[in-house]
C-alpha cells in the first residue's frame, strides 16, 4: 500500500533503556547476525520512514558513525519519546513510535498504522486479542472485577500518530506506559488495528532465546 504523497512519515525507534529487567542493554543482542536495534530500524525504514533512534547518551557517537541520527534518551520511556520527537523535523506530517526491542514487526505493520492515519485517524496502534482472564484488582489484592475478554487487546508497537496530535501528547511531560495512553489522555480518539502474534516484546532473557529460536 503506497503511502499518500503528501505524507512525511518519521519512525522514532525507542532504545534508549539499560535492560534492567533484562539485565543488560537488550538492544544490541544478537538475533541471527543481526542486532535486535538494527533489525527494527531496518524495517522502519523499509517500511518508506525516515527514523531517528533514541539510545544511552554514551552510546550515541557509536551509532550515528554510519550516518544514523541517534539521539540521547531520557530518564524514562516517555522522556526517550520526547527526545525522538525532538529531532523529528516539524514538517513530518505521520509520526511513528516503535520499541526496538520488538524485532519482528513487519513492513506490512507499519503501512496498516500509517495508512490508518493517513486515511483521517488522530492514531493507531496494532493489538492482538488477550486469550487469558484478566482481574482488575485493588490495592488489597482483592479482584475489584472482571473485564470481558471480548473487549481487551494487547497493544504493540509500531503505532502511529498524526505528528500534531503525538507533539501536544507530549507538550505537558506527562508520563505513560506508550504513547496511545498519551493521545487518549488529551481527548483523541485511538484506532485498533490487528497486530502481530510474532511481533512480541524481547523482555527477559527466555524472549530471546524464543527470538533466536526463531
Amino acid at each position: 500500500m503506497p503511502l499518500a504523497e503528501p505524507e512525511n512519515v518519521w519512525t522514532i525507534v525507542v532504545a534508549g533503556g539499560s535492560g534492567a529487567r533484562f539485565g543488560r542493554p537488550k538492544q544490541y543482542e544478537l538475533i541471527g547476525d543481526i542486532r535486535m536495534i538494527d533489525r527494527s530500524v531496518a524495517t522502519a525504514a523499509l517500511a518508506g520512514t525516515r527514523v531517528v533512534v533514541v539510545v544511552p547518551e554514551a552510546d550515541v557517537p557509536a551509532e550515528s558513525l554510519s550516518g544514523r541520527t541517534a539521539v540521547a534518551g531520557g530518564a524514562t520511556r516517555s522522556e526517550s519519546v520526547r527526545c525522538g520527537l525532538a529531532a523529528v523535523p516539524a514538517d513530518a506530517t505521520i509520526v511513528c513510535v516503535h520499541d526496538a526491542a520488538r524485532p519482528f514487526a513487519t513492513v506490512e505493520l507499519y503501512q496498516s498504522v500509517i495508512g490508518a492515519v493517513a486515511a483521517g485517524a488522530d492514531a493507531v496502534v496494532p493489538g492482538v486479542p488477550v486469550t487469558d482472564t484478566i482481574k482488575i484488582v485493588d490495592g488489597q489484592g482483592v479482584v475489584a472485577s472482571t473485564p470481558r475478554r471480548e473487549s481487551l487487546v494487547a497493544v504493540q508497537t509500531p503505532q502511529a500518530f498524526r505528528a500534531a496530535v503525538l507533539r501536544e501528547a507530549h507538550r505537558g511531560r506527562v508520563e505513560g506506559t506508550d504513547d496511545a495512553a498519551l493521545v487518549e489522555a488529551i481527548g483523541c480518539r485511538v484506532r485498533v488495528v490487528a497486530g502481530q502474534p510474532d511481533n512480541r516484546k524481547i523482555t527477559h532473557p527466555a524472549d530471546l532465546e524464543w527470538a533466536r529460536a526463531r
